[in-house]
C-alpha cells in the first residue's frame, strides 16, 4: 500500500505543489488533492521497466513518444495527477508542466505495495480520463504476466493474458510482440523479447 506524506495541508493539493516534494527516489501522486506516495521502485520493477521502455521505444513508428514514468494530470483541476511506469503518446511532449492529454497507452508494472492500485484503483482513473490501452505487467508471480486492457464503451475489457515464454502479439497502439519472460531473464533478451517472427514455429496467443 502507499503511504500518505506526513506533511498534508488541509487544502487540496494541485500539481503545482509537487514542486515542494522531496527528489528521494520515491514516486508522489495525487488523489483528490491528497498526496500519494510510493517507494522507490527494486530493482527487479527497473529492470522491466527499463526493457519494456527499450523494446517499445525501438518498436514504436517515429510519431509515438515512448516515456518511462512521465507525469500525467487526470483531470482539468490538477488534483489527480499520476506517474504510469511508462507511456505512449502520439504527440510530443509539453515545453513546460505535465502531459494533460491521454497516453495511447499506459503500463503499469506490479509491485507488493501495488497490487490493490494497479489492478482497480489505476484501472477505473486510466478508463474515466480515455487511454486507450492500458498493460499490467507482473513480474511477482513464477511466470511473468501480462495483461492487456482495451477501452470500450468507457469500460476497460480484457483483450489478452500471457504469461511466461508464450508470445504476446498486438496491434494497439502500434504493432508489437513480447515475450514475458524476457523482461526479467537473464540471458539473450534483446534478441528474444520479441519472439519469432509469425512462419517461424512460435505460436502468437491474442
Amino acid at each position: 500500500m502507499t503511504t500518505r506524506h506526513p506533511d498534508v495541508p488541509e487544502r487540496g493539493l494541485t500539481v503545482d505543489d509537487l514542486a515542494h516534494t522531496p527528489d528521494d527516489g520515491r514516486r508522489y501522486e495525487l488523489v483528490d488533492g491528497r498526496l500519494d506516495v510510493s517507494p522507490a521502485p527494486k530493482p527487479l520493477h527497473s529492470v522491466v521497466d527499463s526493457r519494456l521502455t527499450i523494446h517499445l521505444g525501438n518498436t514504436a513508428p517515429d510519431e509515438f513518444v515512448v516515456l518511462s514514468g512521465p507525469g500525467v494530470n487526470l483531470n482539468g483541476d490538477r488534483t489527480l495527477h499520476r506517474i504510469p511506469d511508462l507511456a505512449v503518446f502520439d504527440h510530443e511532449p509539453p515545453e513546460e508542466g505535465y502531459f494533460d492529454i491521454p497516453p495511447v497507452l499506459a503500463v503499469e508494472i506490479v509491485s507488493p505495495e501495488s497490487v490493490l492500485r494497479d489492478n482497480h484503483t489505476k484501472r477505473h482513473e486510466y478508463a474515466a480520463f480515455g487511454i486507450r490501452s492500458y498493460w499490467i505487467v507482473n513480474a511477482l508471480a513464477d511466470k511473468v504476466g501480462l495483461v492487456e486492457l482495451r477501452l470500450e464503451d468507457g469500460v476497460y475489457q480484457e483483450a489478452a493474458q500471457v504469461h511466461g515464454e508464450d508470445v504476446f502479439e498486438t496491434d494497439l497502439p502500434f504493432p508489437v510482440r513480447l515475450v514475458p519472460h524476457w523482461l526479467t531473464a537473464g540471458g539473450p533478451w534483446r534478441g528474444s523479447i520479441g519472439g519469432e517472427a509469425p512462419g517461424e514455429g512460435q505460436a502468437t496467443q491474442r
